[in-house]
C-alpha cells in the first residue's frame, strides 16, 4: 500500500513523470484505489484516480520485468 505524501496529490506534473517511468517497462502496471484499477501508463487514467494528499493505493505490476517495474515506480513515487 502506497500513501501520497505530496501535499498537492498526484497532479499533472507527477502524473506525467509516472507515465514516463511506467512506459519504460513491458509489464502491465496498475494502481488500485478503492477497488478500481488505473493504468499507470495513461495520464488520463492516473488523473482520474483523484489521488489527493494521504490517499492510499496499491501498485500492481504483471509481466516479465514486474520486479524492476515495481521498484522503479516506488522509487519515483517516493521522490515526488
Amino acid at each position: 500500500m502506497f500513501e501520497i505524501k505530496n501535499e498537492l496529490g498526484l497532479h499533472a506534473r507527477p502524473a506525467s513523470m509516472i507515465v514516463q517511468e511506467a512506459k519504460k517497462y513491458k509489464s502491465t502496471i496498475n494502481f488500485i484505489k478503492d477497488g478500481v484499477k488505473f493504468n499507470a501508463k495513461s495520464i488520463m487514467s492516473i488523473m482520474s484516480m483523484d489521488a489527493k494528499f494521504a490517499s492510499k493505493f496499491e501498485i500492481e505490476c504483471i509481466g516479465e520485468d514486474e520486479l524492476e517495474a515495481k521498484k522503479g515506480i516506488i522509487n519515483l513515487l517516493n521522490s515526488l
